[in-house]
């Protein structure tokens, strides 16, 4: 029974790839493409761009960075064959009121990517914004704010919520098979070395730019490129990088929006080094009846992210050693699932397997997703809404533990926290001139 049904989820993939290959492949004159405008040349931003742009109803317009190298790079290789080569420019804003191109692929550093959404939705383009959605907690409302005031499609790059085993886990969590979950467990138990900071020397063309609302800071290399993921200026560490991806999924699971009370403890407990963010958090959020404990390291070797063998086959990874991974402990079963693939099982007493369905990773789904939400204007799977409100679970963790790692009530309603200054002022960052939010 159980291998008729693997037979039967692999060919109802294998139809839905073949569906929207088949979609892609009928093509689009020039007149009819979607063309986009890339907003941070970095790796990240390259791919979403060559995997967007080999649509044949897509075109990329604009290729947008403060490091000129990084936008020249890609002219070429974003070229159609039938169409003009997108412009590299280094301020995206300059670009905005160009009517002849759809949306925008935010894949800046995280302290940008608020405003370059809100901006880019007044400008009347439709975004697809890599995650976390937001530096702060207020920044994300903004973005939720703006989305919605100008008529804009805001797809967050949580790209498992257009994965169809994903899909098929939330039902069976709905169905209430695991029982009530009281306990969620989130797990980033990411390797990772000392970070240093290099030796100063001159900014380049473009770095002011490039810091936008963040503070001035001199100039260091590993600041600029590569190393601001450990920096409190440009980004919550890793608990709102790559944690961000489990964060969403968990919420999602569990089906709540927001805690009423959050605590996080850690420390840079493993390395003697230069970063800010800590090496070793362990957060705990109050859901009422569900508690999720976050737990994110930047020092486990031996732990490893779901390799590309398994995201793309029929095969779950070692659970325990899989640093990517969520818990569900139910009343009456349990369930775990991997990110980006992998897959889910449930489990019962004695290592019983009650239910599973292997995992495929879902980055073509995505952009697909936003694409054909862009022509409909329906909502997509990875709404801004959705997205800000997972944002905020890692920015309520990272705030607890910068006020002295200590227990903090959270309002959902007003997304405050009540009579707490020191809270309240990391819950909201003033801008630096002149790169600041337009009313909404």
């Amino acid at each position: 029974m159980a291998t008729s049904r693997r037979r039967f989820l692999s060919t109802a993939a294998s139809a839905g790839a073949a569906l929207t290959i088949a979609r892609w492949a009928r093509g689009a004159p020039p007149s009819d493409r979607i063309r986009f405008a890339l907003i941070g040349c970095g790796g990240r931003g390259r791919g979403l761009a060559g995997l967007f742009a080999s649509r044949p109803d897509v075109e990329c317009a604009y290729l947008c960075d403060p490091d000129e190298g990084r936008a020249n790079s890609r002219v070429k290789r974003l070229t159609p064959k039938d169409g003009k080569p997108p412009k590299p420019v280094t301020d995206f804003r300059t670009v905005l009121d160009d009517k002849t191109f759809h949306c925008a692929i935010v894949a800046t550093p995280d302290h940008w990517h608020a405003l370059a959404t809100v901006l880019a939705c007044q400008a009347g383009k439709d975004v697809y914004v890599e995650k976390p959605a937001s530096y702060s907690i207020w920044e994300g409302r903004q973005m939720v704010k703006a989305a919605r005031k100008f008529g804009r499609v805001v797809q967050v790059g949580t790209q498992n919520r257009s994965a169809p085993y994903v899909h098929k886990a939330i039902e069976y969590v709905r169905s209430g098979k695991l029982g009530t979950i009281p306990l969620c467990k989130v797990y980033n138990l990411k390797s990772g070395g000392p970070y240093r900071m290099a030796k100063p020397s001159d900014p380049p063309k473009g770095y002011d730019l490039w810091l936008g609302p963040a503070p001035v800071r001199p100039f260091n290399r590993r600041r600029f490129h590569g190393g601001w993921y450990c920096l409190w200026d440009y980004c919550g560490g890793d608990m709102g990088n790559d944690a961000s991806h489990q964060i969403d999924l968990a919420r999602w699971l569990i089906g709540k929006p927001a805690p009423t009370s959050v605590a996080c403890y850690g420390g840079n407990l493993a390395h003697d080094d230069d970063r800010e963010v800590p090496d070793t958090q362990i957060a705990t959020l109050d859901f009422g009846d569900t508690v999720m404990t976050i737990e994110n390291t930047q020092y486990a070797r031996y732990m490893a992210k779901i390799p590309g063998r398994i995201r793309e086959a029929d095969q779950f990874p070692l659970w325990p050693q899989c640093a990517t991974r969520i818990e569900l402990y139910g009343t009456r079963e349990q369930m775990v699932l991997g990110r980006h693939g992998g897959g889910w099982q449930v489990f019962t007493g004695g290592g019983k397997v009650a239910a599973q369905e292997y995992g495929r990773q879902a980055h073509t789904e995505h952009l697909a997703n936003w694409a054909d939400c862009i022509r409909s204007r329906k909502r997509p799977h990875a709404d801004i809404e959705d997205g800000h409100l997972s944002a905020a679970l890692s920015h309520l963790a990272n705030i607890s533990y910068r006020v002295g790692r200590r227990q903090l009530a959270y309002d959902p309603k007003t997304e405050t926290f009540p009579n707490d200054d020191a809270a309240s002022r990391l819950a909201r960052r003033e801008p630096r001139k002149p790169y600041v939010f337009p009313e909404l």
